[in-house]
């Protein structure tokens, strides 16, 4: 078999490129195999990706044990935890695209055979999914893992959610300062992706669902020794797809897309795989729309609870069975059919799967919900949709009416919280917080964690054309599109008007009628940019709403 390194590396045509990789010490014996890239978005920085130089290292160790070569490089990978809340949070989804090219450059740029991706967190293990569609080479994800739960806090192991919640507790007396600092201590026990089903760990579950992963491979905990038994595994795979030549657009399909979308309804997956999954799906040119996220809401049962819809979290919904037991349980709504990193088709990965705790993972015929954990809404609010999760929602509050309290800020919203001004019955509208508004499509996790900690989460709702934390929950509608930077209605809703959010029927609406938000938006002015120079105001213009996944055209 002829692998595309061999292009460059034959002997004696190209021996200055041969001296190179002598120059670090690479023998005959090693430019003879084929070169595995380890794209590796290790740091000091992430918590999610703190252990990937240890998984590193076990990945390489199995390209060799199977006859491979290991290269490796290093991806940039920023926290959404440590970015939220603050100016570095306009920053966190443009990495995704970045991370993309990223990859792309070096693996066409050197020719390498395949790629092995090494992330854990939001918009890491997303863009290496990009890439891996976008360049159509043998691929295969190995995630850094979820962190392991914390202390015992408001019924439940602490996180680092807990504390963003006992933030409010603090300041209406619910807790003291020691409990306060008592948690800081000890809601993060050690390193891996955050305990909690957000973004992160969703994407890594449905990197699994597509068949980008071993098995269990999204829900293995980071420090697990059974983590590095599984990258091992990861980097003898990875030569194995080599020599089939199963590359990654025969794993990332619209087969596999649709499982993963079925997947994350059925464990109430982040609201955030709707831009994700959208993205991955444009890489790969597979016909994929934000519709069939309704579709298969509407058909797909809600059979996991890991938080924020329940007390679990991910290394516990990890020793119920994980992704495995619940596409067995769901395997009727499946294609199975699809293949898999494993050389296997889906089916036969899961075949042997069991749940281990009917607390956490119900069956299809009795399920937390007939419905999946994700909706759509549409109205005269949303013209081209809405994402909510019902998952992450009392059922009470599934549909809300009440009083708009409008800004066109995070940071003014979370003032206003924090000082008392949102009170029962209001609905809070942050704004100009979309991909081009934002810019970079900012998360309103810290405003609906104050609510919480102030008791007002089952009293109030939040909407915006920002986006939400895979772990917020309370009342909330998120990805409003248009975006009111692109002159959406979210622009001209007004102080004191009235909003309903209408889950079960799918609709967010204004109680202003079409002739009043026409007279409204005739006088609307776009504002200025926030940002006007650097890698921010180049994403503002290029990046496409968010119910086509926030995503940059690079093809007609």
């Amino acid at each position: 078999m002829v692998w595309r390194s061999k292009e460059i590396l034959e002997y004696p045509e190209w021996s200055h490129i041969r001296a190179l990789y002598k120059s670090m010490g690479y023998t005959d014996h090693d430019l003879d195999r084929p070169l595995i890239g380890i794209a590796n978005s290790w740091n000091t920085v992430v918590p999610g990706h703190y252990n990937l130089r240890q998984v590193a290292d076990a990945v390489s160790a199995g390209i060799r044990q199977a006859g491979g070569t290991p290269v490796e490089f290093g991806v940039i990978a920023a926290c959404d935890g440590v970015a939220n809340g603050h100016e570095g949070m306009h920053y966190i989804l443009p990495t995704r695209d970045l991370i993309a090219n990223d990859i792309e450059m070096m693996i066409q740029a050197h020719r390498l055979d395949a790629v092995v991706l090494l992330g854990s967190c939001d918009k890491i293990v997303p863009g290496m999914l990009m890439a891996a569609a976008r360049l159509d080479i043998p691929a295969l994800v190995v995630p850094g893992g979820p962190m392991e739960g914390g202390m015992y806090f408001d019924g439940r192991s602490s996180d680092i959610t807990s504390l963003t919640e006992a933030l409010g507790m603090l300041k209406v007396g619910k807790i003291s300062e020691e409990e306060y600092r008592e948690l800081e201590n000890r809601a993060a026990p050690g390193c891996g992706s955050c305990a909690f089903l957000g973004t992160a760990n969703t994407m890594c579950c449905l990197a699994e669902a597509m068949g980008m992963t071993l098995p269990y491979s999204g829900t293995t905990p980071a420090t697990s020794a059974a983590r590095l038994r599984l990258a091992q595994e990861s980097g003898r795979a990875i030569v194995k797809l080599v020599k089939k030549g199963i590359t990654a657009r025969q794993v990332i399909n619209k087969a596999s897309l649709e499982n993963a979308i079925k997947v994350s309804m059925a464990i109430g997956g982040s609201t955030n795989a709707a831009l994700h999954i959208l993205a991955i799906a444009y890489e790969a040119e597979a016909d994929v729309s934000i519709d069939l996220f309704e579709k298969f809401s509407r058909t797909t049962p809600h059979v996991a609870k890991v938080f924020p819809a329940g007390p679990a979290n991910v290394p516990d919904f990890h020793e119920a069975g994980g992704v495995p037991a619940v596409m067995k349980e769901i395997s009727s709504l499946l294609n199975l059919e699809v293949p898999t990193v494993t050389g296997k088709p889906m089916g036969e990965n899961i075949a042997s799967a069991q749940v281990r705790s009917r607390e956490i993972i119900k069956t299809v015929k009795d399920p937390f919900s007939k419905e999946g954990g994700l909706a759509i809404l549409r109205g005269n609010l949303a013209p081209n949709t809405a994402v909510t999760k019902p998952a992450a929602i009392d059922p009470s509050m599934w549909t809300f009416t009440g009083r708009a309290r409008v800004f066109d800020s995070e940071e003014a919203a979370n003032k206003a919280i924090s000082n008392g001004k949102i009170v029962e019955g209001d609905v809070v509208v942050i704004r100009y917080e979309g991909p081009k508004g934002g810019p970079g499509m900012r998360e309103m996790y810290k405003a609906m964690k104050l609510l919480y900690g102030m008791g007002l989460a089952l009293k109030t709702a939040l909407i915006t054309d920002g986006r939400f934390s895979g772990t917020n929950n309370g009342c909330f509608v998120g990805h409003i599109s248009p975006e009111a930077a692109e002159g959406g209605p979210l622009a001209v809703v007004e102080e004191g008007d009235t909003i309903t959010i209408d889950i079960p029927n799918r609709e967010l609406k204004l109680d202003v009628d079409e002739e009043g938000i026409k007279g409204r938006l005739k006088k609307w002015q776009k504002p200025e940019p926030r940002i006007k120079s650097g890698y921010l105001a180049l994403y503002s213009r290029l990046a496409e709403s968010a119910n086509l996944g926030a995503i940059i055209r690079h093809r007609d």
